[in-house]
């Protein structure tokens, strides 16, 4: 697998934001944010935004809160254990997201990327893949079922990062939760993504330790190469 370059990154224009110039966008660090304040934020970015509004890249750590996407059923929440839901506006069914765990939002223009949706999904997942690639720990997607997988000691197939995506006006938002070190308990008490009985990882359970601040800045960087790679996926 192909090493990840350093991206050229350009002096901090404001709100802490870095630019990675040959991909052409703008990386912002968040930190701790209301999940529902956040979401609205993106809702907002993408109704405001023109043709030269230049693509982000937004990483955010949210306290405990169910997802549930745009066709997603209550009866993957399998019992109350008291974390609230929010219905929202992405594809999927339900995730978590907490303490621990890094969420990736994606606010791409997709016309001007020429990039099909299944398209962006492969390169985030592309992006997640080969970031995991600098620690040694082989990854993979799978076509009928977006996120990022890695295998278990026994065989197992668990889910490492989960994804989905809302398209608004031929732009993205939404988009990657990666499981660093953070309590997966709550995991237990749906089915994750809708498969019953999906095994869940994380990167500590996989022996690599990283706050959500470095891991930011690392996959922030593959996802930028990723989306800036040449690859003939504009009709996927």
């Amino acid at each position: 697998m192909n090493a990840i370059p350093n991206a050229p990154v350009d002096d901090a224009p404001a709100e802490d934001a870095l630019v990675f110039a040959g991909a052409e966008i703008r990386v912002r660090t968040l930190g701790r944010a209301d999940y529902t304040a956040t979401w609205h934020a993106m809702q907002a970015f993408t109704d405001a935004r023109d043709a030269a509004t230049p693509d982000e890249i937004w990483l955010v750590e949210h306290a405990s809160v169910y997802t549930l996407g745009l066709a997603g059923r209550r009866e993957h929440l399998l019992r109350d254990n008291g974390i609230p839901v929010v219905k929202v506006d992405r594809g999927g069914q339900v995730t978590y997201h907490g303490p621990g765990q890094l969420v990736a939002y994606l606010l791409v223009d997709l016309k001007r990327r020429r990039l099909g949706v299944r398209a962006l999904v492969r390169r985030i997942e592309r992006g997640v893949i080969d970031w995991l690639a600098t620690f040694g720990i082989a990854a993979f997607g799978e076509i009928d079922a977006p996120g990022v997988y890695v295998r278990l000691d026994d065989g197992r197939k668990a889910k490492i990062a989960a994804l989905g995506l809302k398209i608004r006006n031929g732009s993205s938002y939404h988009g990657v939760a990666v499981n660093l070190d953070m309590d997966l308990a709550p995991f237990r008490d749906i089915d994750p993504c809708g498969y019953p009985g999906l095994a869940v990882t994380q990167l500590a359970d996989l022996g690599v330790r990283s706050s959500v601040d470095d891991a930011g800045v690392a996959l922030a960087g593959a996802l930028a190469h990723a989306l800036a790679a040449d690859r003939d996926e504009s009709a996927s």
